[in-house]
Formats: structure tokens, sequence, C-alpha cells
């Protein structure tokens, strides 16, 4: 990459053309757009427009959204409107979403009727919905075609479409009859009817599902592309394998913010303000600590046994440290099923029973770890306050951690949200009430 890089610098101080071209033969667009984004929008915008028009479209769908959104905004109108009328029908619309009203204004006029038409209805669409993602760049034939004919067709639209491999099969109203693959009409002899060939079965979406159903749809059918249609079953779009799997990769950064109880970041982190990172961390970070403060109450109300038995002191960190993993682990794996749709609300009651016997066990083991230790520092007694409280904080780390997920999945909260710090900080207000109330108990006797 830094080769490519110097190649780039050099480009551009000598505004050579001849360097581009030899750098698109030896290098892919995606790795030629992951260099430029390292150069100031100023600086990568000449660079872009010694590239052809056609290679400037593939070049710039590589770059990260906000490098589009600060590159679009130097360039000229005509210049602007011509590279939309380029891309991809997808890419064109989270582009204009990103585009001020200003620029918004300024690029339509240079567009072709039916592009703006498009391009409007595309850009409709609510954020992390299917409509946000797909494209209106799809085949499709006539049901009383012959294979003949629509290969034919096929070549004519292939130009223009982002993938013919799989072709839909409508009716004058543009209902979804079928699918059929690209490989099935070559093989087939050319007389052959469409309707005679084509799935009637057609695995779909609509357009206001969640970006991520169309991503479970096409893992789990393994499809190239995932049809999307309207309420009365009319074909709008598809989502393509790899716009899904951009859909997921985002979905699963947001995941991962949230599970660190931060809010979802606009821009990536080398790129968001100081003022951003502190709103979306801050406020979790509050009320955890006023969270906190109840592991601070408990300690406080069973002083008298704290300084009688100081020992007990030795153990808390560990005590509540194993209960905030075991439920940590347990809330990852429940947060990534129920994001994957291998369980739904109704599981958790067979759920709930398997961590029941898991967290005990894993609680029983780790008691038995730590029995040794709590004799050494302490003596039988607090051994066995130990090792008992380890089973009992495991075994509730556990089921909080698997049940949060549920709980927040039940009040249409996102389940990430249950995961760390969330769970840590009960997890410890839980341990240290356990083990000082069962420490109080067994010393009493």
């Amino acid at each position: 990459m830094a080769h490519l890089q110097q190649k780039l610098e050099l480009a551009l101080v000598n505004l050579d053309k001849l360097t581009l071209r030899s750098t698109l033969d030896e290098y892919h667009f995606a790795d030629i757009g992951q260099a430029l984004a390292e150069f100031a929008p100023k600086e990568a915008l000449p660079l872009i427009s010694m590239f052809s028009l056609a290679d400037r479209a593939k070049v710039f769908s590589y770059l990260p959204p906000y490098m589009q959104a600060d590159v679009a905004a130097l360039m000229k109108r005509h210049k602007l409107a011509a590279l939309f009328s380029r891309m991809e029908a997808d890419e064109r619309a989270d582009l204009f979403n990103a585009l001020d009203d200003e620029q918004r204004a300024m690029v339509l006029p240079g567009l072709a009727q039916a592009e703006r038409e498009d391009l409007r209805k595309l850009a409709s669409y609510a954020e992390g919905t299917v409509g946000s993602i797909m494209t209106s760049d799809y085949a499709t034939l006539k049901e009383h075609w012959v294979v003949s004919r629509a290969l034919k067709q096929l070549r004519l639209e292939a130009p223009d479409k982002e993938t013919i491999y799989q072709t839909y099969v409508i009716d004058r109203e543009r209902r979804l009859l079928g699918t059929i693959s690209l490989r099935e009409l070559i093989l087939a002899s050319p007389d052959t009817a469409v309707s005679d060939l084509m799935r009637s079965e057609v695995v779909s979406v609509t357009v206001d599902q969640t970006q991520e159903t169309a991503a479970h749809q096409i893992r789990h059918y393994d499809l190239l592309a995932l049809p999307v249609v309207d309420e009365q079953q009319k074909l709008v779009g598809i989502v393509t394998y790899d716009d899904a799997m951009d859909a997921a990769e985002e979905e699963a950064t947001e995941d991962a913010q949230k599970s660190a109880s931060v809010g979802k970041l606009d821009e990536t982190v080398d790129r968001v303000s100081i003022w951003e990172l502190y709103r979306k961390r801050v406020l979790w970070l509050v009320l955890l600590v006023f969270g906190a403060m109840f592991s601070g109450a408990g300690i406080a109300h069973f002083e008298d046994t704290i300084s009688s038995h100081v020992a007990l002191v030795f153990f808390l960190p560990l005590l509540i440290g194993s209960g905030g993993n075991a439920g940590s682990q347990a809330a990852a794996l429940m947060v990534r099923a129920l994001a994957t749709g291998e369980v739904d609300k109704s599981d958790w009651s067979k759920l709930f029973a398997r961590e029941l016997l898991v967290g005990f066990s894993l609680g029983l083991t780790m008691a038995i770890a730590v029995y040794g230790v709590g004799v050494y520092r302490g003596g039988p007694e607090v051994a066995i306050i130990v090792s008992m409280s380890m089973v009992i904080i495991v075994l509730a780390g556990s089921l909080v951690g698997l049940s949060l997920p549920f709980m927040l999945n039940k009040i249409k909260m996102d389940p990430a949200t249950a995961s760390g710090p969330l769970v840590a900080t009960i997890a410890d207000v839980t341990g240290v009430l356990v083990y000082f109330s069962l420490a109080s108990l067994v010393l009493a006797i």
C-alpha cells in the first residue's frame, strides 16, 4: 500500500495521467480508493479528476462515505452531475443523502428524468431498512419469452446492470413471478420458454424490513442477490451480497459500540469530534456510577463483618469480577444469537434452563479452584464462604447476562445494550450483597 501511495503522490505532483493509467492496471479500484482516503479532499480531487469518467465513478465508490461527501462538495456542478450519472443506483442514493440541500439542488438538473426519479425514490427510504441499501440496477425477463430472446435481452442490459447472474421474471404489473439464473439460461434449449425454467418459489424481502433481515436471508439461502418487493409484491429492487455484507459489518460495528455502552458513532473513531465522543459515552458512564453506588452501600452495610474478618476483602474483586465475566459471556452469546436469528423471544425459558446448569457448573468449578486460596488466606470458614459465594455469584451473573438481552428485545430496545459495563455493574452489586450476606450468616453461627 505504501508503494501505491507513493505513485499517487507522484502523479499528483506531476499531474501525470500516464502514471495513473498504469496504476489502474496494477491495482484494484478498492486499493486505489483506500489509498486516496489518506489524502486531503483538495488533494484527492485532482487525482480523481484525471481518471476517465467510468473509472472515476468506480474509484469514487470505494472511498469512505465521509470522503465522498467532502470531495463532492469541492466538485463543479457539471462534473458532479456527470459522476452521479455513472455511479451505481444504490451508491448514487447514498451519496445524495450525504449532500446538503444546496448540493442536491445542484446535482438533480444534470440528471435525466428517469435517473432523477430513481434517485429520489432510493434516497427516500429510511436508514437501516432494506430500501436504503437496495439497487434498481437489475435485469428482468417476461415469462412468455423463450431462452434465445431472454439471452439477447440480457446482452443488451448487461452493461448497465449490477448483476445478471440472477434474473427476475415479472408480469405486466411488475409483480415478481419467479427467478432464473444465467447458468440455467445458457444450458437450456433456445426455444424453451422462460416460464418452464423459472423457480416460482422466490425468497424476497420488503422495502421496510431491516438490513439485518436481508443479510440473514442472503446468508441463509446462499444467494448472490435478494429481490425486494413492495406491498403489492411488485419488484422494486434487489440487494446484492456485497451490499448485504457492508450492512452486516455496519450493524456489527454498531453492536460493538453499544456493547461497550457507547452510542452509535456517526463517523469513524479517528474523525469523530471530541465533543461527540464525550456526548456518546458520558450518559451511560454517569448512570453506571450511580449503579456502582449500590455496591458501596452494600459494603458500608456490612462494615462490622468486614472489620472483624479483613481477609474477606481480599476475595471481593475476584468474586465480583468472576460474576461480571460470566455475565458478559452469556450476554455476548445471546446478543449475537438474537441478531442472527438463531433464537427469538420464545426461546428464553429453554435457554434459561440450560444456562442454569451451565452457570452452576462454571461456578462450582471456579469454587473448587479458589478453595485452597481461601484456606490459605482466611482459614476453612472463609474458604467455605468464598466457594459458596463463587457458585451463587457466577450463576447469578450468567442468568442476568442471558436474560437482559431478551428483556431489552421485548421492550423494543437493542439487545446489544445489555453487554459489557451494564452486566458488569449489575453483577458487582449482586456479588457484594451475596458475598457479605453469606459471610455474615456463616460467621454468626
